[in-house]
């Protein structure tokens, strides 16, 4: 057996996985049940007490999706991960194991829109409250911290596509007042670029996109770096006080440097239930095995497409980390070199009319608010994913009136190009 580290193309396929022991089968099986039987009292106990790991309801915990935790672990370099329902799932369980009511968080403006609304609106009904920072103003970061701040949130590669976000400079403000920084790693995945090399101390990803790869599966991953002390912060008392529901268990103590993971698992997947199912798990592991295959594919014809947008007479300008001279290519060759992504946006001349336009005279994109599928797709965020945000939302999220978003799949770049200069004449 060699001593040699498995690389990435490897740990994608391999990860987690072996051959299973009961029928031989080397595709991971679906374990379709709801519940596991206990081998006896004693057992049983153990497990309900933390004593022990293993299977008691799929709702916390399956075999299938053991191996996709596990194998995304392994591919950002976390100690441990939750596999959940959606990515807005793995949001809000994170964040339900740091805030109590009246704590803050600090999140970088440039968000995917649910996002925004979910951390605008829907954790008001919590008591946690948002305070908004400038991704490309790393200082904001610094003044917005309060007492009360528990958490920073960025994304490392911003959707609507074309920010990338100084990761290493903002976990630097983090480190400083000691609060965790979450890195929403969803638009660059593992292959592109691993947070936690940059001082992220939580990823977290909606799997829906390029992890599953396929447009088939909705999922979420919480995958925890190991890296912050949790012992003895008092302003995390999930992870750092006696739980009464296990018998005074201090999980911060008990769990070490995987703490996080399971305390969103045992304290946020159990009683709040956003379980993923092992269907959907299993459909996930298979998109993972080519990840590294479609991810360059993806940004060799995402910087085909862009390099021709910028000099089409119909477009204004064009947002790509790949393009010389764009305002991020610095940081681009700095976190992501193997490729600036596959999703990216520009303007049109014609504004608002012009983006439903074109979206409506596309035929070989599809028309759609997912992204990291093997098809391309287009959407107009300003109408659509964004529609809930004010205007001046809109363009701080980047997606103002003239915004078209792409997400590049696998078909022959040629094609796209083509498809994209009908719908533009």
């Amino acid at each position: 057996m060699s001593d040699r580290a498995p690389g990435f193309s490897t740990l994608a396929i391999h990860a987690g996985a072996a051959p299973d022991a009961a029928t031989g089968a080397r595709a991971t099986p679906i374990y379709q049940t709801t519940s596991f039987v206990f081998d006896d009292v004693d057992h049983a106990a153990s497990l309900f007490g933390l004593q022990a790991f293993g299977n008691i309801y799929t709702r916390i915990g399956n075999p299938t999706n053991a191996v996709l935790e596990e194998r995304v672990a392994a591919l950002e370099g976390g100690t441990a991960a939750l596999a959940v329902a959606s990515g807005h799932a793995a949001e809000f369980l994170c964040f339900h194991a740091l805030l109590q009511p009246g704590d803050e968080f600090v999140a970088a403006k440039k968000l995917y829109g649910g996002s925004i609304n979910q951390f605008n609106h829907s954790y008001k009904n919590f008591g946690w409250n948002v305070i908004w920072a400038d991704p490309d103003d790393v200082e904001s970061f610094a003044k917005a911290v309060t007492p009360k701040t528990k958490a920073i949130f960025i994304e490392s590669v911003a959707n609507p596509g074309g920010v990338i976000v100084d990761i290493a400079a903002i976990s630097a403000i983090a480190k400083k007042h000691n609060i965790p920084l979450i890195v929403d790693n969803t638009m660059a995945t593992p292959y592109l670029l691993r947070p936690f090399e940059h001082g992220a101390d939580i990823v977290v990803h909606s799997a829906t996109k390029f992890l599953g790869g396929h447009g088939n599966s909705i999922g979420g991953l919480i995958v925890d770096g190991g890296s912050f002390n949790w012992v003895g912060d008092e302003r995390y008392p999930m992870l750092s006080k006696p739980r009464p529901e296990y018998n005074g268990m201090v999980l911060g103590e008990t769990f070490g440097n995987f703490a996080f993971a399971i305390a969103t698992r045992v304290l946020g997947l159990r009683d709040l239930g956003p379980a993923l199912s092992p269907f959907n798990a299993f459909m996930l592991l298979t998109g993972i095995e080519t990840l590294p295959l479609r991810m360059q594919r993806h940004c060799e014809s995402t910087q085909k497409v862009a390099e021709h947008l910028a000099k089409h007479p119909a477009v204004e300008w064009v947002s790509y980390p790949g393009l010389p001279g764009d305002k991020y290519y610095e940081l681009a060759k700095r976190y992501v070199p193997k490729g600036a992504g596959a999703v990216f946006t520009f303007g049109l001349k014609g504004g608002y009319d012009a983006g439903v336009k074109l979206v409506s005279n596309l035929k070989l994109f599809s028309h759609l608010a997912n992204i990291g599928d093997t098809r391309s797709l287009v959407i107009h965020p300003a109408s659509t994913t964004h529609r809930q945000l004010s205007d001046e939302q809109k363009t701080q999220a980047g997606a103002g009136p003239q915004v078209v978003r792409l997400s590049i799949g696998l078909e022959d770049v040629e094609d796209l190009i083509a498809d994209l200069d009908q719908a533009l004449a």
